[in-house]
């Protein structure tokens, strides 16, 4: 299994954290029936993407992208000490394989110089936090965290009403020790990286592009979860905030990278979770590489 990526002058590294049953098909994705499940539960299962009791396969990982000028960490996945009642393989876990996973990427915390958000979910914020002292700071401790406003400002709006956990203990701490940016949707950070709005499974939702001159690599985070819905885009998940213009998203950022040469990096995809988009009837596949 293939954990690091060469294209164009970036070195893309995977950091695995969990690579578990997630959910039943049929719950995560509202859309889909017993029959299409039934013709392609052999590839799935053969994939690794479905269990034999019918539970799609997720991996939690994050992505260390190094460009000739920095270090980047895209999503931090889910991390330890956090409070996650409803996730029990989340929940206070306490274990190393994360860290371990960047020292394999070869970083460090402090070696990061960007961590950059797709959106603010639990276990895409997980790491940017780790508990000292009982107080939470920030795990990077050189790094800029890149956060989309649009994104930061719906959860902001939402954790006035009542507290979000994932962003009182992974987002705010890191606003509070001023290491944060709000970016809007056509922000770029020198030649290499551009942000990719990406609305649906949350409203602020973005992917990242990056490459010099060319998007030789794409990170798509939570606008697509399987590769079921690559083949049929028009299937959204359960947690997708607006379902509609998640389909209408994930249609959309499949045709642009359709058999082109961008890799394709995927935050739930079970192992490899990268390759490229090629066309597959009215769908698509992620062809590994």
């Amino acid at each position: 299994m293939s954990l690091k990526y060469s294209v164009g002058d970036l070195t893309i590294h995977r950091v695995i954290e969990q690579e578990v049953p997630f959910f039943s098909a049929l719950e995560f994705i509202p859309g889909l029936t017993a029959e299409v499940l039934a013709e392609n539960r052999a590839w799935m299962r053969q994939a690794k993407a479905l269990d034999e009791q019918d539970t799609l396969i997720l991996c939690f990982q994050s992505y260390v992208v190094k460009t000739p000028h920095h270090t980047i960490l895209i999503d931090s996945c889910i991390g330890n000490d956090k409070p996650r009642p409803q996730r029990p393989k989340w929940h206070l876990k306490t274990d190393d394989t994360y860290l371990r996973g960047l020292a394999a990427a070869g970083a460090s915390a402090g070696d990061i110089d960007f961590v950059m958000c797709t959106h603010l979910h639990a276990d895409h914020v997980g790491w940017n936090t780790r508990l000292e002292n009982g107080r939470w700071v920030p795990t990077f401790p050189k790094a800029r965290y890149v956060f989309a406003k649009r994104e930061f400002d719906y959860w902001t709006e939402n954790n006035a009403k009542a507290e979000v956990p994932p962003f009182a203990d992974s987002v705010l701490p890191v606003v509070e020790a001023g290491r944060h940016e709000l970016v809007g949707g056509d922000h770029q950070i020198g030649d290499h990286i551009r942000i990719l709005p990406t609305p649906g499974h949350t409203p602020g939702h973005v992917a990242f592009a990056i490459g010099r001159g060319k998007d030789d690599a794409v990170f798509s985070g939570d606008l697509i979860h399987s590769p079921l819905q690559a083949l049929y885009p028009e299937l959204s998940m359960k947690f997708d905030v607006d379902q509609a213009t998640a389909a209408k998203t994930r249609r959309s950022f499949l045709e642009r990278y359709c058999d082109s040469d961008t890799l394709c990096c995927t935050a739930h995809f079970p192992s490899p979770s990268v390759g490229k988009i090629k066309r597959k009837g009215s769908g698509f596949v992620c062809a590994a590489v």
